[in-house]
């Protein structure tokens, strides 16, 4: 696939906003990766995922540096080439000022590329740190320290922020959770399959490698490895599941600092949050009161000894990618190699790249906008969401489940939600950032305090409400259900091959308006979505009758994806995916009723041999083009809430009549469901 010029592309969708000017393509026309894509050996009717990707597939296998190929690789290389000219311009220019933008993006850029003095430093930023927790006498001390190294972002032994009160939204309150664990999430420590184990294996094998290679004798850097695999163990049999972590209510258990004291009498709870920044808090939420529980007896039971093994483990993992090439190589081959099936490490310069704008995407993103993203991108984005918006606001409204006073709760929430599309307003200051040529892990490390510090100042403040938590150059996009927003950013209106000129309605609305904007609106009225009202509160606005027919349907979607194998024996987890599936289904069914109101989605007109409905369905398969290592995708069903693309395409598809007429799906096709099993919800 060619890479796509971006200004060029968007340029083209912005000059073209009359859906009439979509005249009829023939067939062989232009190079439509629509249709090109496709492999006829794979029926529509028994794998559709396949039979719309799999040409692309066959000629475009995973590469040995990455874990995943397909369209999101594809606009994420092309992002990349925009931001590596952003860094290497900064770099070279000698004249940006000390505190620019570009001076800081330069450096942060010219400091990871320098190997040389990356070789030469070492771990001399980590030294001053690493002794501190050598220094450790006492419980006190130990909690202390634990507090700095989450000023690092180096967060262990429990999860801390400041974020909205979810029953009070517009009001920050402090937050406290089940820890980070080493690996992806707690059933890697207990599942018994064969996968598992040898990973737990190479997880105790990579600390004990790590601790070797900052010096310590190899007897010393084993015991660790185990002390510290035992108490990770501890922490993530007291964790709950990622499907028990889905119920806000159940994780939302409100506090006094006295309470929580009386939970955790260790802990000396206003000393701790005054180690990390906080003066005066009197309540915080505690998300799994039992972990807490479980940390007392820990911190009872577990020697100060192992407790500053553990302290040294999370800092050195935490920076171990921005150390020299023997550490960062280490951490390469678990995390990449045995956790996501990656052989062969990225290049360079685009390892770096992304590291730029991931750490100051805030001031790339500033650059990106003004130099290759032209003026009218808000607007056409913000037309195709207020589209989709207006469809479901008609499907709420035709709704045979729902009463009436709950459809007019729902059409307020629909009504009062925010569309953050393109970029922000307002930027979030940096400014006071220090970033130098001098060391790369130190510019990580005032970048990680100065992220930290930013949410530790919006304690006691009102919520800012036009914040945003993705970078105009991210493709990718959310909802939040405490704000009742959406956010789009102005990458996502990329379609990669059709450069230079506007696609057509059913790819766009294909692919921005289902999996995008239909998509996120749709989590506004998810399993956890829905459980939040107009302004953001965790507020139940159900009869209770209509609450229960809803819970009835997601029961149905859970079902629908317990049934599906990804590999071997591995099923999906329905219970733990559902809010994905449940937005997928509602994404595909809004962006084809709003293509249904366009010139193209009214005609018969055929493109490529292929009608207008088809096309759409085909363009939603095309936003999923995705192909993993096997490695990946155990992780993805293992440790992530969404399924794998393949499931995202064949699911809620085999839910939509409309797909069935479009294709010819009967009874006996793979992708057929009785019409007693298809999931309808919104």
């Amino acid at each position: 696939m060619k890479k796509i010029i971006l200004p060029a592309f968007i340029i083209a969708i912005i000059s073209c906003n009359n859906p009439e000017q979509n005249g009829g393509i023939s067939a062989g026309s232009f190079n439509d990766p629509v249709t090109t894509h496709i492999d006829s050996t794979f029926a529509p009717q028994q794998n559709f995922f396949m039979f719309a990707n799999n040409a692309w597939f066959k000629q475009n296998p995973v590469p040995s540096s990455e874990s995943s190929n397909g369209i999101f690789r594809t606009i994420q290389d092309t992002i990349n080439e925009a931001i590596k000219r952003i860094c290497e311009t900064s770099a070279a220019d000698a004249t940006a000022p000390k505190g620019s933008n570009k001076q800081k993006i330069g450096d942060f850029y010219f400091s990871g590329m320098d190997t040389v003095s990356i070789e030469k430093t070492g771990i001399a930023p980590l030294k001053e740190e690493l002794a501190r927790i050598d220094a450790i006498k006492d419980t006190k001390e130990l909690l202390n320290e634990v507090a700095r190294l989450h000023t690092m972002q180096a967060g262990c032994m429990f999860r801390f922020n400041v974020t909205k009160d979810e029953k009070q939204s517009s009001q920050y309150i402090v937050a406290l959770g089940q820890s980070s664990l080493g690996l992806p999430e707690r059933d890697y420590y207990f599942n018994t399959d064969s996968r598992t184990t040898e990973i737990r294996k190479e997880y105790v094998s990579y600390i004990s490698k790590q601790f070797r290679n900052i010096g310590l004798p190899a007897a010393e850097a084993e015991n660790n490895s185990k002390s510290i695999m035992a108490i990770e163990t501890a922490l993530a049999k007291a964790s709950r599941k990622m499907e028990d972590l889905r119920d806000p209510y159940r994780n939302y258990n409100k506090m006094s600092v006295q309470g929580l004291n009386k939970l955790t009498p260790s802990i000396g709870w206003n000393e701790t949050f005054s180690a990390l920044g906080l003066k005066s808090v009197d309540s915080v939420v505690v998300g799994q009161p039992e972990f807490f529980s479980a940390l007392e007896q820990q911190l009872k039971k577990v020697s100060i000894s192992d407790w500053k093994a553990y302290l040294k483990w999370n800092l050195l993992d935490s920076y171990s990618p921005y150390l020299n090439k023997t550490i960062a190589d280490e951490s390469f081959h678990f995390y990449a190699t045995v956790l996501e099936g990656v052989t062969q490490q990225k290049p360079r310069w685009k390892k770096i790249v992304e590291n730029t704008d991931g750490y100051l995407g805030e001031l790339v993103g500033q650059v990106y906008v003004s130099e290759y993203l032209p003026k009218g991108t808000k607007e056409k984005l913000l037309e195709i969401g207020n589209n989709i918006r207006d469809v479901f606001a008609e499907h709420i409204k035709q709704l045979d489940w729902m009463s009436a006073p709950t459809k007019e709760k729902a059409l307020a929430k629909l009504n009062r939600i925010t569309m953050k599309v393109g970029y922000p307003d307002k930027w979030k200051d940096m400014s006071n950032v220090e970033i130098s040529r001098g060391s790369y892990l130190q510019n990580v490390i005032n970048v990680n305090r100065w992220a930290f510090q930013y949410d530790i100042n919006k304690y006691g403040k009102p919520v800012d409400r036009n914040e945003w938590q993705m970078y105009p150059q991210t493709y990718n996009a959310y909802y939040d259900p405490t704000n009742n927003e959406i956010c789009v950013p102005a990458c996502n209106i990329i379609v990669p091959g059709f450069e230079g000129r506007m696609p057509d309605d059913a790819v766009l609305y294909g692919i921005i308006g289902g999996s995008t904007f239909g998509h996120e609106i749709t989590h506004g009225f998810d399993d956890q979505g829905s459980l939040y009202d107009e302004n953001g509160n965790l507020r139940d606005w159900w009869t209770k009758e209509d609450r229960e027919k809803f819970v009835a349907k997601t029961k149905l979607i859970v079902e629908q994806f317990n049934d599906y194998v990804v590999l071997d024996s591995l099923h999906l987890k329905g219970a733990n995916t559902q809010g994905e599936n449940i937005a997928d289904l509602g994404g595909v069914i809004m962006g084809l009723e709003a293509f249904h109101k366009t010139a193209q989605g009214r005609s018969n007109e055929l493109i490529n041999g292929y009608t207008p409905d088809q096309r759409y369905f085909l363009a939603y398969a095309y936003a999923w083009m995705v192909n993993k290592t096997d490695a990946s995708l155990a992780k993805q069903v293992m440790s992530n809430e969404h399924a794998p693309s393949e499931f995202r395409v064949i699911g809620p598809l085999s839910d939509i009549d409309a797909f069935y007429k479009a294709f010819d799906i009967k009874e006996g096709d793979k992708m057929y469901r009785p019409e007693s099993l298809r999931v309808k919800i919104w």
